[in-house]
């Protein structure tokens, strides 16, 4: 038996009027990362250490007598794992967000990326040798808020507008897809109802640790069923290929003779990711004339809404994840509240809303 630990069931020590913190299940089979996790998050008003468990066998039967919001889940742990008894968290957690403690080495990437396509929200760096560092400790919090019950991340500013922009009448030469956390799952959902051919090149900007992906373009691969490949400069786009951003620059598209190239760009974007969303999309908007769709899903932040209001100028089309299917509706809320998408849609269904654009309708 490992170490179960349950500290409160849900709503207890709660004022009255006042908005429920967010429960947090660790499950890692070190003491040290626990003990670290605990104070950390008891030291946060609006977070509650709701419970732990040193194995996911241990975590399961938690599940079974308390709620939580936000699991903080390890893979390689004795017995089953975490990464086997994923899906089964996933069942009985009742909605709990799960942020995947990872180690960047090429095994723990491939398998921190499977466990994000199958239903992780996120994913966090486990440094080595037990240095947690402030950074460290600034990031776990800002993403367990993120996943929390109201999942905005960054909070977008006002609530989505009533009104959706009306689809481009221009028919799209290209589509691009943007996503950061909660974005793997939702681009599986929305690859496995992509038809074969779109006669489009797919280009794709996804935050994730540089060390992430290559394992990253082979899920593309696997799920998809085309041709995924981090870009490289100079590279000429084809239809149904997916182009990958890497981590270490954005994407950006050229126009040749007719004909359309990669551009990477290392310059700061002024949104502080790399690589980013509205990089990708402002290049695209100019290449392209608009002729294209974005697609942004599930992701903490805005990455993404300025380049979408680029598309947008451009006479392109835009369109979002809804809410109840997002990990966290920060970057799809953003363009949704300016009023600047078409749709509004879970991921398998802006599959088939994106190939209508193909054909400018």
């Amino acid at each position: 038996m490992g170490d179960v630990t349950p500290v409160k069931k849900a709503g207890d020590l709660v004022p009255a009027g006042t908005r429920k913190p967010v429960r947090v299940l660790v499950v890692d089979d070190s003491i040290i990362a626990r003990a670290v996790y605990n104070r950390l998050i008891a030291a946060e008003s609006d977070l509650e250490f709701a419970g732990q468990a040193s194995t996911a066998e241990d975590a399961l039967k938690l599940l079974e007598t308390i709620r939580v919001d936000v699991i903080l889940l390890d893979l390689e742990m004795p017995g089953m794992g975490g990464l086997k008894a994923l899906p089964k968290i996933i069942a009985a957690s009742h909605g709990a967000q799960i942020l995947v403690v990872s180690s960047l080495t090429e095994v723990g990437a491939e398998h921190t990326i499977t466990a994000l396509a199958q239903g992780a929200a996120d994913t966090l760096l486990k440094p080595s040798g037990g240095q947690f560092d402030k950074e460290y400790r600034t990031g776990l919090v800002d993403r367990i808020r993120a996943l929390g019950p109201h999942r905005y991340g960054h909070q977008v500013a006002k609530k989505p507008s009533a009104e959706l922009r009306s689809t481009s009448k221009k028919s799209a030469r290209m589509l691009a897809i943007g996503a950061s956390t909660g974005g793997i799952l939702a681009l599986r959902q929305f690859f496995e109802n992509l038809p074969e051919k779109t006669g489009m090149p797919i280009l794709l900007t996804q935050h994730l640790p540089a060390s992430f992906l290559p394992a990253f373009a082979e899920q593309i691969e696997r799920f998809s069923g085309r041709r995924a490949r981090l870009a490289e400069a100079g590279m000429e786009l084809r239809a149904d290929e997916v182009l990958i951003a890497p981590g270490n620059a954005h994407l950006e598209v050229e126009c040749i003779g007719g004909r359309y190239f990669v551009r990477l760009n290392r310059d700061p974007s002024g949104n502080g990711c790399m690589p980013s969303v509205d990089v990708m999309l402002s290049s695209l908007a100019q290449a392209t004339a608009g002729e294209c769709v974005a697609v942004v899903l599930s992701g903490m932040g805005r990455d993404g809404a300025k380049g979408a209001q680029m598309i947008a100028s451009s006479g392109g089309t835009i369109l979002v994840q809804d809410e109840a299917t997002c990990a966290v509706w920060g970057m799809p809320g953003s363009i949704a509240s300016a009023g600047l998408a078409s749709a509004i849609l879970p991921p398998d269904k802006l599959a088939a809303r994106a190939i209508l654009t193909r054909k400018g309708r």
